[in-house]
């Protein structure tokens, strides 16, 4: 008899949703989490979409720890010295399920511990898992420390999926695949914050930046509001970096300098800086996801989404985690946890928004590798194109179509015709 009908190695949000539901289900769960607590070393961006949760616990808004509702959207090419802005403003609430919120991963994840230990789940933290238990052509529990056995073992340990990789699910990761992000959270007064991004009382600011900040390598920087500070960082893909002569430190400090961005700051005070890999290579990086015992979720298992407008990787762990959960239980209901039992986790997820979003977008992470104007050649374009349109200095004015024409020249107007095809395409 196993010491536990489900064991969980990582206490991200994709193992807490799936100790929360198979903990309110009556299943034996126990979740080991490496940090001193859920969300001790969790990093993120900092906004979720709210649509997976909702679903899972309505109307959550109402109690888990959320920072502000995000109402403002806005997207920057950025030059040295120079930033063009789209910006998108709708202060009407979405209704739930289709808004979403800035958070800070230390509060939330806690929450969401607290819920899962409500329902019954067992959680450990400070424990290292060193291991997987092989018996029998199955993962039969973990080793930390001292043997745990299960009946399934649900892999949420992070992008490295260390464990994954130790059954031969996954293969080592390529340098285009991931992404590095470093990050500070500014403290400034609400006020201050409200005033400077033009938000309501509640309300935030989401804003992506591309050029400049990543050093015109695939990457860009990113600023959420908070209720009382902002969350910011840049991110570059491995292979960005090495092929860079600027550290990750280095651009996040010139981002935080940049003319456009230093006076949203001015006057703050860091309080939080960390780093963290990120998943970028969408579809052709998941693994496979399910073994005799075993089922792979969140940021181990792939599930990460970057457009650019948008980056998903929130949402997409909660809803892993349901998928897991679901499963799970059937797998117990049948008294089956081998691997053709568990495949039901990958028709689950097929029938999910995480697959059909993956496959929907697959083409993308591979445009934007290898389509490196987007982060040097268009913001220059961009940049060139604004000035020649509102600069004014008493020279004769040129016709708007030699305007366009003359700032065309740094990508080419084939180039763009061409770039813009592509990424339809790809979208």
């Amino acid at each position: 008899m196993s010491d536990f009908e489900t064991i969980i190695v990582g206490g991200g949000l994709a193992g807490l949703t799936t100790a929360y539901l198979l903990a309110k289900e009556g299943v034996e769960t126990l979740l080991i989490e490496r940090g001193n607590f859920a969300g001790a070393k969790n990093v993120s961006g900092g906004r979720i979409y709210s649509h997976s949760l909702e679903k899972i616990i309505p109307g959550f808004a109402k109690e888990a720890p959320l920072e502000r509702r995000i109402t403002r959207e806005k997207i920057s090419l950025m030059t040295a010295d120079s930033a063009v802005t789209a910006d998108y403003f709708a202060p009407a609430s979405s209704g739930p399920g289709r808004d979403s919120y800035s958070v800070l991963r230390v509060d939330f994840d806690q929450w969401l511990a607290a819920k899962a230990e409500e329902a019954g789940a067992q959680i450990v933290t400070g424990i290292r898992v060193d291991d997987l238990l092989l018996r029998g052509g199955k993962v039969r529990g973990v080793a930390a420390g001292d043997e745990m056995t299960a009946d399934v073992t649900v892999l949420a340990d992070g992008v490295n999926a260390l464990l994954a990789r130790k059954l031969g699910l996954r293969a080592k990761l390529s340098p285009a695949q991931v992404a590095v992000g470093v990050k500070e959270v500014i403290e400034l007064p609400a006020a201050v914050i409200e005033d400077r991004f033009q938000c309501g009382g509640g309300e935030g600011t989401a804003w992506l930046f591309a050029g400049r900040p990543s050093g015109g390598k695939v990457g860009g920087a990113f600023l959420y509001t908070n209720k009382e500070s902002v969350s910011l960082g840049v991110v570059c893909t491995l292979n960005g970096l090495t092929a860079g002569v600027t550290t990750l430190p280095q651009l996040l400090e010139d981002f935080k300098g940049h003319p456009a961005v230093a006076p949203l700051l001015a006057g703050g005070k860091t309080v939080e800086y960390s780093a963290h890999l990120v998943p970028e290579g969408g579809l052709d990086m998941v693994p496979r996801l399910f073994t005799g015992g075993a089922l792979v979720v969140g940021d181990a298992a792939g599930f990460c989404l970057n457009l650019g407008y948008t980056v998903r990787g929130m949402d997409f762990a909660i809803g892993s985690g349901d998928c897991a959960a679901r499963a799970i239980l059937q797998a117990r209901q049948a008294g089956d946890y081998g691997a053709e039992a568990l495949s039901a986790y990958q028709n689950v997820l097929n029938d999910s928004f995480i697959m059909r979003d993956l496959k929907l977008y697959r083409k993308f992470p591979h445009f934007m590798e290898k389509t490196p104007r987007i982060f040097s050649g268009y913001p220059e374009m961009a940049g060139n194109l604004m000035a020649q349109l509102f600069i004014v200095d008493g020279e004769p004015s040129q016709p708007l179509y030699k305007k366009v024409g003359s700032s065309l020249k740094e990508v080419g107007a084939l180039n763009l015709m061409l770039d813009g095809m592509k990424g339809m395409r790809s979208l």
